[in-house]
């Protein structure tokens, strides 16, 4: 019986060890929220007010042996994989010295994709029915999302930032992989390269390479990028190219300028989408303004929804 009682109260001491250890951390809750309203010259609904929302749990904690355990939720409804009211979320492990492995369960972006945001900003972003994607009137990226692995280097070089990731989501078991690197080791100046495949298709397959350069002097920053995408199937075979500049007139108040160029094979004219943005930011509150032209939105120079204009007047808030 002694024994049985030991065994136990051993087993009980075990339990209530690991329960200390699983609770040690910290949790931190933030917020997003803005309220817009949008004009676009091709949608019969003209003036469109609206809202969004989202709150992210952070939880964070260190084992025993030094490594660094984060776990977050983005609570969006509506939003994510469908599946229920999260939408990204994403569990991570590990260390100064060892660098950091993350699994998105939701959001995920490849290691190229991660660094391939135009110069501009992705004006073309904008509501004029382009989207991410392998087809059609898209712009094009590798996979991502769910199942997503990523692995951040540590540092290795000042001003050195590096990860590769791997995703086997998709048709094809075969996974597709990626890497990107920053590099800002010069005060002012950001410089970006990625580059990966897209498996996610039996039969057919994608090399996909962006780039990327900003240099920041005083108070203007000016950028200019670059992205290919080349497929199996020619027709899908795509490049993006823009440039941006922006003016910081204070602290509180900022201008910019920029526009993307999108040449795909299948289309008759290259898409030409072009903006300025300006913003006021005080607190945890930014208003903003935004007036984006779009030419040769349907890949041709004659389509009924050819060109497009669109304006956005917004407010939005962190807590």
């Amino acid at each position: 019986m002694n024994n049985f009682r030991k065994i136990g109260l051993t087993a009980l001491a075990g339990s209530l060890v690991a329960s200390s250890v699983a609770v040690a951390g910290e949790l931190a809750v933030s917020g997003a929220a803005e309220m817009s309203m949008t004009n676009h010259s091709q949608k019969s609904t003209g003036k469109t007010i609206a809202m969004v929302n989202s709150v992210n749990f952070a939880g964070s904690g260190e084992t025993d042996g030094g490594l660094t355990v984060n776990l977050s939720f983005e609570l969006d409804q509506g939003a994510g994989d469908g599946t229920g009211p999260f939408d990204n979320h994403k569990v991570s492990v590990g260390s100064d010295t060892m660098g950091t492995l993350t699994v998105h369960g939701h959001g995920g972006s490849n290691a190229a994709a991660a660094v391939d945001a135009t110069a501009s900003g992705d004006l073309w972003d904008n509501t004029f029915g382009m989207s991410t994607g392998n087809g059609g009137n898209s712009v094009k990226a590798g996979p991502g999302g769910a199942g997503l692995v990523q692995y951040t280097l540590p540092t290795f070089a000042d001003g050195v930032a590096a990860n590769v990731t791997y995703s086997s989501a998709g048709e094809n078991d075969g996974g597709s992989g990626a890497f990107g690197v920053a590099y800002t080791g010069i005060e002012g100046l950001t410089v970006k390269f990625g580059s990966g495949e897209d498996n996610s298709k039996k039969g057919l397959s994608a090399d996909y390479t962006t780039m990327s350069v900003s240099y920041a002097f005083g108070s203007i920053t000016a950028g200019v990028s670059s992205s290919e995408y080349d497929h199996t199937t020619a027709s899908y075979d795509q490049e993006v190219k823009s440039f941006g500049i922006s003016y910081t007139v204070s602290d509180s108040i900022s201008i910019s300028y920029g526009q993307d160029v999108i040449e795909n094979n299948q289309d008759t004219a290259d898409i030409e989408v072009d903006g300025v943005t300006a913003s006021y930011t005080s607190g945890g509150m930014t208003v903003s303004a935004k007036a984006v032209g779009a030419d040769n939105v349907d890949g041709s120079s004659t389509g009924v929804n050819n060109n497009n204009e669109m304006w956005k007047l917004s407010a939005s808030f962190a807590f």
